[in-house]
């Protein structure tokens, strides 16, 4: 007879594949549910932002080896690189969300704006996976964009902002993002170059960051 104590737990937490679902095909309501939940700023990156924000650099590991023979070596290292920067960029932009509440008519409260600022970007890390096959690549710019849509859908529930400021609040966050995004594109491409120049060779850029 079979002890229940030794039985194989699941891969992948079932609570998280309900959220990633819940958040992309009924973003409302799983935005409502969101509000209402405990979180820390620990716990939402430990149980959610650590595991998805490792899809696309792995895939563009994977990717960059198998199809354009990168060395691992410097595959690796972007990879890790560019896995650091996603989840430092995101908690950035939490603490860009809880700064900027004051001055739309919003409440600051730092783990809302943190809840914010991971779970709009589920979309983003899903889709890294089409870096898996690196002409795929490019589809990976449709889940950033559905990952604005969410930001934008979340940002007046969790940060409870003026209806008629929500607009104006939403561009200034995108537009700090958008610096965010160049910041890490200029990081991961003076690596990238760096490994060129250290190994005479073209490996390192056919990774695909």
């Amino acid at each position: 007879m079979t002890d229940p104590t030794t039985q194989s737990q699941p891969a992948v937490d079932p609570a998280l594949v309900a959220r990633v679902k819940g958040i992309l095909l009924q973003p409302k309501t799983e935005w409502l549910k969101i509000d209402g939940e405990f979180a820390t700023t620990k716990s939402l990156f430990t149980r959610y932002a650590m595991i998805l924000a490792a899809i696309s650099p792995v895939a563009t590991l994977i990717g960059s080896v198998v199809f354009n023979h990168a060395s691992i070596a410097s595959a690796l290292v972007l990879a890790i690189v560019s896995y650091g920067l996603s989840l430092a960029s995101v908690y950035i932009l939490g603490l860009i969300i809880n700064a900027l509440a004051s001055s739309f008519g919003s409440t600051p409260n730092p783990v809302q704006a943190m809840k914010l600022a991971v779970y709009a970007s589920t979309a983003s890390w899903v889709a890294g996976v089409f870096n898996l096959i690196p002409l795929l690549g490019w589809l990976s710019i449709i889940g950033g964009i559905y990952s604005l849509v969410l930001l934008f859908l979340g940002l007046p529930i969790l940060m409870k902002v003026p209806e008629d400021k929500k607009v104006v609040y939403f561009i200034v966050i995108l537009i700090a993002g958008i610096v965010l995004a160049m910041i890490i594109a200029a990081i991961l491409s003076a690596i990238a170059v760096t490994f060129v120049v250290s190994t005479g060779g073209l490996a390192a850029l056919g990774a695909g960051y």
